[in-house]
């Protein structure tokens, strides 16, 4: 089925999924493209942008089948691809771009693929996630994922209402035509003052991060017609920290801290006076 040269080594069978470029294309991983040189087969969720990759990089296809594999079309796909992994073939799938699985239809292929006792694997890289958190300059100790916001207002308010006090960074997908209506809901919501980081184009020619609270964003970005791929990250709730958090997030920080530390991780991550955190240490017995 498969054309290799003589110097790709052969993959054993299974599933590989692959992480591909989020803009740049030389973010792909060596480990990526010896997979991608390897399959017997490749699936995609775009199988024009995988093979432009694969020709920008010097991967023949070959006669290798190179399957189209995306929300639409899965169930009636999913079955050729198992029965490719039932075979004892190499099947590589990858996302249009970024890490597959991360809003992307591979999870059921994942899931089925794990059900018929087929080997699952991981080719990890490029991810849109972790680019913007990284870039963000918000805490990214702990952070929650929730793909792309509702489309529709009040369907985006619930969303934003029921996530609004979750102790961690959230990071969400949206539309450049959307943007503006979803800040404005993060207003209400959120409040004013809430942070957040408007990540654009990342990796791109004209990746731009922009950086504030809700209300300047919203001022910053009044006249102003956004395009491209767009990561929001919102700041936790500074305001809501109670005597439990801070006690709990001091137990977690002492088991590898320092006294002294632990309270400065404490009082960033919670945004509370580091004398009212080191006095809580000091009331639970901490010395060190």
């Amino acid at each position: 089925m498969s054309e290799r040269s003589e110097e790709t080594p052969p993959l054993e069978g299974g599933l590989y999924f692959v992480a591909t470029p989020i803009g740049n294309a030389r973010d792909i991983t060596l480990r990526g493209l010896d997979i991608l040189r390897g399959a017997d087969a490749i699936a995609a969720e775009d199988t024009r942008t995988a093979r432009k990759l694969m020709e920008i990089h010097g991967i023949p296809l070959g006669a290798r089948p190179l399957i189209a594999y995306h929300d639409h079309n899965g169930p009636s796909v999913r079955p050729r691809l198992l029965s490719l992994l039932a075979d004892g073939l190499s099947v590589a799938y990858v996302s249009e771009a970024g890490s597959p699985l991360v809003a992307d239809p591979g999870f059921t292929l994942a899931r089925a693929a794990i059900a018929d006792g087929v080997a699952v694997r991981s080719a990890p890289g490029p991810s849109a996630v972790i680019a913007a958190l990284t870039v963000s300059g918000l805490a990214s100790d702990r952070f929650l994922f929730s793909g792309f916001l509702p489309s529709t207002g009040a369907a985006r308010k619930k969303t934003l209402s029921e996530l609004g006090n979750v102790p961690a960074t959230l990071v969400f997908f949206e539309s450049a035509k959307r943007i503006h209506k979803s800040l404005a809901d993060m207003r209400e919501t959120l409040g004013a003052g809430r942070q957040i980081a408007i990540c654009r184009e990342l990796t791109k020619k004209f990746e731009e991060v922009l950086r504030g609270s809700v209300d300047e964003l919203c001022q910053k970005l009044a006249d102003r017609t956004l395009k491209g791929e767009i990561v929001v990250v919102v700041d936790r709730d500074r305001g809501s920290a109670s005597t439990t958090d801070m006690k709990n997030a001091l137990e977690e920080a002492l088991k590898s801290h320092s006294l002294k530390d632990a309270v400065a991780v404490v009082s960033a991550e919670l945004d509370l006076p580091r004398r009212q955190v080191y006095q809580a240490a000091l009331a639970m017995g901490r010395q060190n």
